[in-house]
C-alpha cells in the first residue's frame, strides 16, 4: 500500500490549479486569561490533486486553521486578519448563507472521532441524503440510490441494506468510511482530514488511506491532512507545513522534510519517533529524571532490557502474572424457547509476564485485546462468562472475592486510552489520587496519603499545584500523566496500558514513553501494553503476542516476531504499518 501511494505523489503534486490559498491568516481566542493568538500570519497554498500535510504538536494551531477556513471557530475565536481564497471566492467576505453552500458542497471535512461526528439518532442513509439534498441536484429515488452508491464506494458491504442502520451498528473503521462518504457526497474541491486515522488499527488505517488515495485520483481532490503521525505523512503527503505556536515554521516538499529537515523543531520531532534502534535511550528532550540506579539498569552487557531490570533490582524470574486458557463469552439474546450459544470473544488465551518486563498485545480492533485486559481486572464479572485460570503473585485472580480481591486489585492497575474520559471531571486531581489510595491502602493515614500524592505528582513530572486543580485544566499529555500517577498510587506490580499514547502527538508520546520506561526500571513494574502503534512496540516491548479472532496466534521476543513473523496475520499487520 505505502509504496503505491508514495510512488504516485509527484505526478499528483504537479497537477494543476490552485484550489485554496490562505494569506496572512491570524486567529485569536478570548478566555479568562486574556486574548491568545491561536494562528499567526499563516500562509499556504494547496493545488488540485495535492495532499498538503499540517503537522505539529497539540495546540499549535492546526485544527484552528481548518476551523477558520470553514468559519466554524468556537464562540470565543475570531479571525483578526487575512484572506482565504477558495478558487476565486474569498471566504471571509461571504455571508453565513454563502458559507453554508461552501461547507459540504465545496469543502468537506473528516473529523478524528466519527462516533461523535455522526448523529446517533439518524440512520446512515438519512445523514448521507441530508448532504446530497443540500448540495446536489439529486431528488426523490435518486437520493437514496446515490447514498447507497457512496456507501458501496467507501467499502461498506450490502450498502442498500445498511442505509437503514444507525452509527452504533458499525465498527470504528466502518464509521470512518461513512464519514468519508458524507464528506465527499457533494464532490467537493477540498477535503480537510483532521486526524482521520489516529484511533484506527494499522490494517484499517491502511485501508482508509488507500481509499482516500483512490478517490483523490478519481476526483482530482485537494486534501489538507492534519495529523501527528509522521509515518502517514511521509507515505501520503506531497508537501508538509510544520506548525509551532500558531506559526508555520517550515514549508517544504515531503521528501525534503524527512531526508533533510532544516528547522530544529522538525529534527526534534523526527528524533522523538520510537523505533527498535532507540530502545533503552530517551526519546524526548524533557525526559522525566530517572534515578541513578534505574539509569544504569539497561546497561548490563548481554541482557535484554527486562532481564537487565530484574537483575539490577534483584527481582525474581518467576512470572508475576500467569494466564492459562483464558476465555470470555457473552450470552446472546434469546427467547423463552430459543437459547442461542454464547458468543466467544476470547478463547484459550495463555501468556505470562515477569517483573520489569513489557508484553505487547497486538491485533486488529475487535480481536479481544481489551476484553482480555478487562477480564484480568475483574471488570466483566457481571457482564460475561470468564473461564480459565489467571495467577497474580501466585494467587488465583479470577476466583478471589471480598478483601482478598481488593488486595489483588492493588497489584494490578490500568491506564486507559482516553484520560479525559477516565478521570472524574468533578473531582480535584488530589481527590482522584487519594480515592484509590484510601480504598486499597486503608492502613495509610491522611497525612501519609497527602505526602505520597505530592511525591507521585513530582515523579510523573507535574507541578505541585496539580492536586488543587481539575482534569480539564491540563493538556492531553498532562492528563495521561495524572492517569499514570493514579495507577501507580497503590504501587501495583502489573500495569495494563490500553492504548495510552494513541491520541497523543509525537513529542508528548515521547515524554510518556520515557516516563513509563523510567518507572519500570525504577520499580520493576510489569507492563501489559495494548497498542496498534508498532513504533511504540519496537521501542518498549520485550515480547509480543499477536491476537486474531480472540486467540493468540503468535508469540515471541520482539526482535524475532518483527524480523521473522511466522503467522499470516502477523505478516499482514506488519505489511500495513506505515514506515519512515
Amino acid at each position: 500500500m505505502n509504496e503505491i501511494v508514495h510512488s504516485d505523489r509527484h505526478s499528483r503534486a504537479g497537477a494543476g490549479d490552485t484550489v485554496v490559498s490562505i494569506h496572512d491568516l491570524s486567529v485569536q481566542i478570548s478566555s479568562d486569561a486574556g486574548v491568545q493568538d491561536a494562528v499567526k500570519s499563516l500562509a499556504l497554498t494547496i493545488a488540485r490533486g495535492e495532499t498538503f500535510a499540517l503537522v505539529g504538536e497539540s495546540g499549535c494551531g492546526k485544527s484552528m486553521t481548518a476551523l477558520a477556513l470553514l468559519r466554524l471557530l468556537p464562540e470565543a475565536g475570531r479571525v483578526v486578519s487575512g484572506e482565504i481564497h477558495l478558487g476565486d471566492i474569498e471566504l471571509n467576505g461571504l455571508t453565513e448563507q454563502g458559507m453554508r453552500r461552501v461547507r459540504g458542497g465545496q469543502v468537506g471535512i473528516i473529523f478524528q472521532e466519527p462516533s461523535t461526528s455522526l448523529n446517533p439518532v439518524m440512520t446512515i442513509g438519512d445523514q448521507l441524503i441530508e448532504t446530497l439534498r443540500a448540495h446536489t441536484s439529486y431528488r426523490g429515488k435518486e437520493l437514496r440510490q446515490r447514498a447507497a452508491w457512496w456507501l458501496a464506494r467507501v467499502g461498506i458491504p450490502e450498502a442498500d441494506k445498511r442505509l437503514h442502520d444507525y452509527p452504533f451498528q458499525f465498527s470504528g473503521g466502518q464509521k470512518q468510511r461513512i464519514m468519508i462518504a458524507i464528506a465527499l457526497a457533494a464532490e467537493p474541491r477540498l477535503l480537510i482530514a483532521d486526524e482521520p486515522t489516529t484511533a484506527l488499527d494499522v490494517t484499517v488505517q491502511a485501508q482508509i488511506l488507500d481509499l482516500l488515495a483512490d478517490i483523490q485520483k478519481e476526483m482530482g481532490l485537494a486534501i489538507m491532512l492534519i495529523t501527528h503521525d509522521l509515518a502517514v505523512v511521509k507515505n501520503v503527503a506531497d508537501h508538509v507545513a510544520l506548525m509551532r505556536g500558531g506559526r508555520i515554521v517550515e514549508t517544504v516538499d515531503a521528501d525534503s522534510f524527512f531526508s533533510a529537515p532544516k528547522h530544529p523543531y522538525a529534527r526534534e520531532l523526527l528524533a522523538a519517533i520510537p523505533t527498535f534502534a532507540k530502545r533503552g535511550k530517551p526519546l524526548s528532550a524533557s525526559q522525566v529524571p530517572v534515578s541513578e540506579a534505574a539509569s544504569r539498569s539497561t546497561e548490563i552487557s548481554g541482557l535484554p532490557m527486562a532481564a537487565a531490570t530484574r537483575s539490577k533490582a534483584g527481582l525474581s524470574d518467576a512470572p508475576v502474572l500467569a494466564v492459562k486458557n483464558l476465555s470470555v463469552s457473552y450470552s446472546a439474546r434469546g427467547s423463552f424457547w430459543r437459547h442461542p450459544e454464547p458468543v466467544k470473544i476470547v478463547e484459550n488465551v495463555s501468556f505470562d509476564l515477569r517483573a520489569g518486563e513489557t508484553l505487547a498485545l497486538l491485533g486488529e480492533s475487535g480481536c479481544g485485546k481489551t476484553t482480555t485486559a478487562k477480564a484480568l481486572l475483574r471488570l466483566l464479572d457481571k457482564q460475561a462468562t470468564v473461564g480459565g485460570h489467571a495467577s497474580l503473585q501466585g494467587e488465583d485472580l479470577l476466583s478471589a472475592r471480598g478483601a482478598r480481591l481488593r488486595q489483588l486489585r492493588q497489584a494490578i492497575q490500568i491506564v486507559f486510552q482516553d484520560p479525559y474520559a477516565s478521570l472524574d471531571p468533578r473531582m480535584l486531581v488530589g481527590e482522584i489520587l487519594d480515592e484509590g489510595i484510601a480504598a486499597l491502602r486503608p492502613d495509610r493515614s491522611r497525612a501519609d496519603r497527602k505526602a505520597q500524592i505530592s511525591s507521585l505528582l513530582d515523579r510523573v513530572g507535574l507541578p505541585q499545584n496539580t492536586a488543587q486543580r481539575y482534569p480539564h485544566e491540563f493538556s492531553g499529555g498532562q492528563r495521561q500523566r495524572i492517569a499514570i500517577a493514579r495507577a501507580l498510587a497503590v504501587e501495583p506490580s502489573v500495569l495494563i496500558c490500553d492504548e495510552p499514547t494513541s491520541a497523543l502527538d509525537v513529542s508528548v508520546q515521547a515524554q510518556i514513553l520515557d516516563l513509563l520506561r523510567a518507572l519500570q526500571e525504577e520499580f520493576g513494574i510489569a507492563y501489559l501494553f495494548i497498542t496498534h502503534n508498532f513504533g511504540v512496540v519496537e521501542y518498549l516491548s520485550d515480547r509480543i503476542a499477536i491476537m486474531h479472532q480472540g486467540k493468540i496466534v503468535e508469540a515471541g521476543t520482539t526482535e524475532s516476531v518483527l524480523s521473522a513473523p511466522q503467522h499470516s496475520e502477523t505478516r499482514r499487520l506488519l505489511a500495513a504499518v506505515p514506515r519512515l
